[in-house]
């Protein structure tokens, strides 16, 4: 297959304009959001949806969330991420096969139904994790495009992904939020230097490679005049293009900053072989192995029943 978005060069990286759309031959007839969202979403990259979920849903998240937490803390499974300097648990991968509260969450139809309309396309989940940053300790998340290192790092072949950031606790200005670059994810970044094989095992908790130059950050910034920040309160959603450029800060507030974060691939982009010519990453970090359509359902929180929608 031909490498449409090369990366992970010697020398000098070059931007270049992405080839394909941003939104897949959709319009408000075909899913829950209307015109002027698709449109902000085409032009920004992302999408913030305030109270998607309600309080008392929100309880009930926050109490699975606690769950998984302590479930994990003394583990030492691959797919627990613990923070570079410390013990402190940083991500927790493969929620939506390891957990089944998580499962059931990844196919709720209220996020199933936009990620669908978003690509144009019947969706399967790429990757799933719990992202912890507690108040004091919450570590940073440099400016990347999660794009190039799913097409170099996992096969990704377009892109035709969506990233699904539920908000689990109040996201404030100060407790690290989601930075974002509006208008980023219509270029395309390169980044410099070889990818090591198992590069996984550092870069889950300080990425190093397939990061930006900060002339390409600088650029972006230019064109985009401003870097948005995805605040708001538990149980608002995020949406954004997976070649979106963000990061955020370290957390040195009080205030704790969690979400659970699913990827919605497109079923006609099924991953193949990294275009970094690596081993494939693990299962838990990128699902290629019995991937299906979500069947999208009807999930109450506070009664825990599942139904078909």
């Amino acid at each position: 297959m031909k490498d449409l978005y090369p990366s992970r060069i010697k020398g000098n990286p070059k931007i270049f304009e992405r080839m394909d759309p941003v939104i897949h031959d959709s319009t408000e007839q075909d899913g829950p959001l209307n015109q002027k969202e698709l449109d902000f979403y085409e032009d920004n990259g992302y999408l913030f949806i305030p109270n998607l979920f309600s309080e008392a849903e929100v309880e009930v998240l926050q109490k699975e969330l606690k769950r998984n937490m302590e479930d994990n803390q003394g583990s030492d499974a691959p797919h627990v991420v613990k923070e570079a300097q410390s013990d402190e648990i940083r991500s927790v991968f493969d929620v939506h096969n390891n957990d089944e509260f998580f499962q059931d969450l990844s196919s709720h139809e209220r996020i199933v139904n936009i990620a669908q309309q978003l690509l144009g396309s019947q969706v399967y989940i790429n990757q799933s994790r719990i992202n912890f940053k507690p108040g004091f300790k919450g570590k940073d998340f440099y400016w990347h495009s999660d794009f190039e290192t799913w097409h170099m790092e996992d096969g990704m072949p377009r892109m035709r992904a969506v990233s699904c950031s539920i908000i689990l606790t109040d996201n404030y200005h100060y407790n690290g939020p989601l930075l974002l670059i509006p208008g980023s994810h219509r270029w395309y970044v390169q980044c410099v230097g070889e990818t090591p094989d198992n590069h996984f095992e550092q870069s889950l908790k300080m990425q190093n490679i397939g990061v930006p130059d900060h002339d390409s950050i600088n650029w972006l910034l230019e064109k985009g005049g401003k870097i948005d920040s995805a605040t708001g309160p538990a149980g608002s959603v995020l949406f954004f293009e997976c070649n979106t450029m963000h990061g955020s800060n370290s957390n040195i507030s009080p205030m704790p900053r969690s979400n659970v974060f699913f990827v919605f691939n497109s079923i006609e982009n099924k991953l193949v072989e990294p275009f970094a010519n690596t081993s494939p990453r693990p299962e838990f970090i990128a699902n290629r192995t019995n991937v299906k359509p979500i069947e999208p359902k009807a999930f109450d929180f506070t009664k825990k029943k599942i139904a078909m929608s």
